[in-house]
């Protein structure tokens, strides 16, 4: 606007007695005016008036006449201000000229400009010269000049700096008149010959000129064809083009500028600010369009590494949702193979499908954080995944997971030694069975024969003591009909698969005892009925069938006992065996004994038959049991003691072998997890660090890094001495703490915490980047976080946060200090985060973009109007900026809107959060 300038216009409407010596003097004066000067001076400042009027639709020809009755006077600071003034009076007479005169003035005054000595009645033009002489026209112009210029209309009778075509021009807080010479130095500074150093002989050759409207719109002119020699050409070619092109008038003619020694400074300042405005509002459009631009590129740069982790937190999630069901089937195999053939497939998932994921979770909560980093930088707000898709969802589900896997692992083992037993247990069942139904077969016939009947005494006895030996006999099975019993009940406890045949089995056995028991007890009462009829009873046979009795069952129980199945898992259950088997061993001399002892029974009854002729059949009537029987027994006894001895020699051996397995995977074990632990100490030491730059700790975290991949191959091996000990059902290790689980968490830890310290590494170089923020200072907060950061757990308490503000020179009060937690800890946990006060101290030391800034410059775009349109987006932006624009700004709904008119107010606070579309 107008500065405060006090103007003193003299203005008489008569002559005063000394008005023939101010004429002399006005007179010597002009005689010392250059007519080229006189005539410049007209056609420059009324070209600029016209350049303002013509936007009104009207022009003036004689500035000394065409301002008299202050109507075009008004119509030009209408133009000029940009407000309308009081409506003017349309008459002719003398008062409507002064009322207009005094609107123009009052105008004047309210902008702050103070006219000195021109009162209401004055307003008029002065008194003009009646001469036709030279110096009588000269004077008539200055006085119109000089009416202008107690106007307001600063034109000639002031210095070039008040220059109304150059006030608003400001370049670095310098003046206008240096501001414009400095514009025009910068804007040609490339161009030869070209040296602008003031506002008059710089500008002669007119190649300053065509410099200018080259260095704007070099469509217009060839610059490299001016010839400095041709000042003439220059200067019209540059008055031609701006005006058909730039819109600019021609306000000096090239002949003025080429006659004069000195061309004028004022007229040509005012030219050459017309250069000025009409470039300035195209070089404010690039900008405001340049800063739109980068704000769409990291907003777009941002929704896609939006959708890339929405997309890939959704195949996780249904990776682990798929794969939770799998391991949470816990229906049971029948048989041992299918089980191994269960844990095989677990094995691969472990091998091949999880190791992958492990990865791509890692990949994604780095992606996460990168993402928040970026937001937090560029001043958007954070980003919020969908919902059930956050870190700390995957992060539940993935624990999800491990449970389940941990589950599964657990019951497939579990479900291995459960049918190991299972079959052993069946196998045992089966031979029991099979030789108690090898003993009891015909036993029922027996029973019921009534061969006593027609016996003799002696025949009668020794039925009677045949009996005997059979309830002996009958008795000893009945640990074995327990046995069955008992295997049958814990097969059908631990749910064996083929347990319906082994009930019916076991039935069976069962009813066919109570039958032998019901049926012994009958024919021992009919023998003791007959035995009072017979008195002859053969001792010997007797003797002989009671000790040959408990003696067969002696051996066939040893037998069983030397074919039995043995599951032992240590050296020491072996070793127990053995001992136990040469216990045995150490009977057998008396087991011989009592054979020789039987055998002996049955020479003796051959020697009384031969000595006392006795006739009849030499079967011993109360035992089934023959020598040859026994003979055949005991020779496989023999045989099966020393198979014995080489079966369980065998699993010795088999012992050994799993405890070289146990100490093999144990000493890797206890080598494995401390390195694993003192890698996790290195990397905590590297990320505490202060004694060089954020760049050297990503560089010694990526060798560590590179030193944890190549340990890889470690990791590997002891995987594989675990499934040879799987393989080999060893399910405990004395020689270690360690399990592979415990070693595969490490490892996964490892693999993550490496990874998220070197994201975190990358954040704080990625946020002391962008917003400048230097090396010192990025080193000066983390100095004073690790101070004050008493647990060294990378967060302070409330208290500690405090201290280290007040230490850092920040003069807190509780409001403030209240509103700086809202600001580091949203979530009022109590804690403040690393991270979290690296992003408060960079808010703090750096400058960001704002949505003002954003809508400020969508305003410079659309004219100063509150929308825009798509037109005016596709004619300032990149295609595809101005594509992005369209689709995502709603319609404008306010008062004046055109068709299709967009609200970039809108889309601009949506863009940083403050809003919502």
């Amino acid at each position: 606007m107008m500065n405060q300038i006090e103007l003193s216009v003299p203005y008489d409407n008569g002559y005063e007695p000394d008005d023939y010596m101010m004429q002399e003097e006005e007179w010597d004066r002009d005689l010392l005016l250059d007519p080229a000067w006189e005539k410049q001076q007209r056609k420059t400042f009324t070209a600029w008036c016209n350049s303002h009027l013509r936007k009104a639709g009207t022009q003036i020809e004689n500035i000394e006449e065409d301002f008299r009755n202050g109507l075009k006077l008004m119509l030009l600071l209408e133009v000029i201000s940009g407000e309308r003034l009081p409506k003017p009076d349309r008459g002719k007479m003398r008062f409507h000229k002064i009322a207009n005169v005094n609107k123009a003035l009052d105008f004047i005054t309210s902008k702050g400009v103070k006219l000195v000595s021109i009162g209401a009645e004055g307003e008029r033009l002065p008194k003009p010269d009646r001469g036709k002489m030279r110096f009588h026209k000269i004077a008539n112009v200055n006085k119109a000049l000089d009416f202008i210029t107690s106007k307001g209309v600063k034109l000639v009778s002031i210095g070039a700096e008040e220059n109304p075509a150059i006030q608003d021009i400001t370049v670095e807080e310098t003046s206008a008149k240096e501001g414009l010479l400095l514009w025009c130095q910068r804007k040609t500074a490339p161009y030869r010959n070209v040296n602008v150093q003031n506002f008059h002989v710089s500008w002669k050759d007119g190649l300053a000129l065509c410099a200018l409207i080259h260095r704007h719109r070099p469509d217009l002119i060839d610059y490299a064809k001016l010839n400095k020699d041709d000042p003439l050409g220059n200067l019209n070619l540059a008055f031609d083009i701006a005006e058909k092109h730039l819109d600019i008038p021609k306000m000096l003619d090239a002949e003025d500028i080429l006659n004069t020694p000195k061309p004028d400074e004022r007229a040509i300042m005012t030219y050459v600010s017309c250069f000025y405005h009409a470039f300035a509002g195209a070089e404010q459009a690039e900008t405001a369009a340049n800063r739109i631009c980068k704000v769409l590129g990291v907003n777009q740069e941002n929704e896609k590494l939006m959708e890339d982790y929405e997309r890939l937190a959704s195949e996780l999630l249904e990776w682990i949702r798929r794969t939770i069901p799998w391991l949470e089937n816990r229906v049971p195999e029948k048989t041992m193979s299918e089980m191994q053939r269960k844990l095989e497939d677990f094995r691969d998932y472990r091998r091949m499908h999880k190791p992958p994921k492990v990865q791509e979770k890692c990949q994604l909560e780095i992606s996460f954080n990168t993402l928040q980093t970026k937001l937090r930088i560029s001043n958007r707000p954070a980003f919020m995944p969908s919902e059930g898709k956050m870190v700390s969802d995957i992060a539940s589900a993935w624990q999800g997971l491990e449970q389940a896997e941990k589950g599964y692992e657990e019951w497939l083992l579990t479900e291995i030694r459960r049918l190991e037993r299972l079959d052993h247990l069946a196998e045992k069942f089966r031979q029991k069975a099979t030789n108690h139904e090898t003993w009891a077969a015909g036993k029922e016939e027996m029973l019921t024969r009534k061969d006593y009947e027609s016996a003799s005494l002696l025949e009668v006895r020794a039925l009677l003591r045949k009996h005997e030996a059979f309830e002996s006999d009958l008795s000893a099975h009945q640990d074995r009909v327990e046995q069955i019993a008992a295997i049958a009940q814990e097969l059908n406890e631990l749910d064996y698969y083929d347990v319906a045949s082994v009930n019916q089995r076991c039935q069976s056995i069962c009813d066919l005892w109570d039958q032998l028991g019901t049926l012994t007890q009958k024919r021992r009462e009919a023998l003791e009925r007959t035995e009072k009829l017979l008195e002859t009873v053969e001792q010997l046979f007797l003797e002989y069938a009671k000790r040959s009795g408990p003696f067969n069952n002696w051996m066939e129980g040893a037998m069983e006992d030397l074919q039995d199945m043995f599951i032992v898992h240590t050296i020491e259950e072996v070793q127990t065996l053995i001992a136990a088997h040469e216990q045995f061993k150490a009977t057998l001399p008396e087991a011989d004994a009592e054979r020789q002892a039987i055998l002996g029974i049955q020479q003796e009854v051959l020697k009384i038959f031969q000595n006392y002729g006795i006739r009849g059949d030499l079967t011993n009537p109360y035992s089934t049991i023959t020598t040859e029987e026994i003979a055949i027994k005991w020779d496989k006894v023999k045989k099966l003691v020393p198979q014995r001895d080489n079966a369980l020699q065998e699993e010795l051996a088999r012992q050994h072998a799993n405890e070289r397995l146990r100490h093999q995977f144990a000493a890797q074990a206890n080598l494995i997890v401390p390195w694993i632990q003192a890698r996790m100490e290195e990397i905590g030491r590297c990320s505490m660090a202060m004694g060089g730059t954020l760049e050297d700790q990503m560089t010694q975290l990526k060798q560590y890094e590179h030193v944890i991949v190549s340990y890889k191959p470690n990791i590997d091996r002891l995987e594989g001495d675990h499934q040879l000990i799987q393989e080999s059902l060893i399910f405990d290790n004395k020689h270690t703490n360690y399990t592979m689980e415990h070693i595969r968490v490490g490892w996964e830890l490892l693999l993550t915490t490496i990874a998220r310290t070197i994201n975190e590494i990358e954040t704080q170089i990625l946020t002391r980047d962008a917003k400048g923020i230097s090396q010192e200072q990025m080193n000066e907060f983390r100095s004073s976080f690790n101070h004050f950061d008493r647990k060294k757990n990378w967060a302070m308490d409330s208290d500690d946060f405090r201290a280290c503000l007040i230490s850092m020179g920040y003069d807190l009060g509780e409001v403030e200090f209240a509103r700086i937690m809202m600001l580091v800890d949203p979530n009022t946990s109590g804690v403040v985060s690393f991270q979290s006060f690296i992003d408060f101290m960079t808010r703090e030391t750096a400058d960001t973009d704002t949505a003002e800034q954003v809508i400020a410059s969508f305003r410079i775009l659309a004219a100063d109007k509150p929308y825009i349109l798509a037109d005016e987006l596709r004619r300032e932006l990149p295609p595809d900026q101005a594509k992005h624009c369209i689709s995502r700004m709603p319609p404008y709904t306010g008062p004046g809107a055109l068709p299709g008119a967009l609200d970039y107010t809108a889309f601009s606070t949506a863009l940083y959060g403050e809003s919502d579309l």
